[in-house]
């Protein structure tokens, strides 16, 4: 179809009646460039191909590299967790068979102290009676008290020493209790502690006083609430102690009234 609004030349006129090649002409005109479009499309397409599928082989393999480091960093990580988590179980099992065996160790140590409180409990009593039967028998009972006055005054000052340290380690386990006392200091209190346990005389006649004290150290973790405001409630292990320390006293007093008695040397041989 012609363009009217077209130079004539650039319309295609009808071929005429006596010759076909001026047609022919036109013809191949509008073949050639139609090829050189079509060869340039197939050739630029292959090109196209051929650079997308290496970019994508490069992709995929750049991807496939990375996939593979994050899985060796990921594999190396997890082990590096199982075994730190493995040694932080093992820890915590040793703690935790340490923690039982203190317990163990306090229970124990708190029956034997039960016990022999009991048992210097009986001995007091017994004491108590042979002291009553005595009174009861005139001559006999007028010695005995006379032995227990003179003794009266020794064993007051011996209470009054266990009373002092008695206030002494109140104050340590406060110490030990208290979030803001320093550690240097409660160590200070019981390097005075035994230190006056070693020389004070009226507690050197209190037997494995030293030892006793150590393991109250080492095994009074007994604190009241952190609200308590009264020191005397912390500790637990330290009272038995200082109940049978007392008892010790008594007990003392009445040895050494009996040995004046019977004419035996009443101040003890020196360890």
């Amino acid at each position: 179809m012609n363009n009217l609004n077209d130079p004539p030349r650039w319309n295609i006129a009808p071929e005429p009646q006596g010759g076909a090649a001026d047609g022919g002409k036109w013809n191949y005109a509008l073949l050639v460039p139609m090829l050189g479009l079509a060869a340039f499309r197939w050739i630029w397409t292959r090109d196209s191909q051929k650079e997308i599928y290496d970019v994508k082989t490069r992709h995929d393999r750049d991807v496939a590299s990375v996939t593979h480091d994050l899985e060796l960093k990921y594999r190396d990580a997890l082990r590096e967790t199982q075994r730190s988590a493995a040694g932080l179980e093992l820890a915590l099992e040793k703690e935790r068979h340490r923690v039982q065996g203190y317990r163990q160790a306090l229970t124990s140590q708190s029956q034997q102290l039960m016990d022999e409180r009991r048992q210097l409990e009986s001995q007091r009593q017994a004491l108590e009676q042979e002291k009553t039967r005595q009174l009861e028998s005139g001559a006999a009972a007028e010695l005995l008290r006379q032995a227990l006055a003179r003794e009266e005054e020794t064993s007051q000052r011996a209470q009054a020493a266990v009373r002092d340290l008695e206030e002494q380690l109140v104050e340590r386990q406060g110490a030990f209790c208290s979030l803001l006392l320093p550690r240097d200091r409660r160590y200070e209190m019981e390097k005075n502690l035994l230190l006056r346990a070693a020389r004070q005389p009226e507690l050197q006649e209190l037997e494995g006083l030293e030892g006793d004290l150590r393991d109250i150290f080492k095994n009074d973790r007994y604190c009241a609430d952190v609200l308590n405001m009264n020191k005397r409630k912390n500790g637990s292990l330290m009272w038995l102690y200082l109940r049978y320390w007392e008892l010790q006293v008594t007990l003392q007093k009445h040895q050494r009234a009996e040995r004046a008695l019977k004419g035996e040397p009443v101040t003890p041989p020196p360890k």
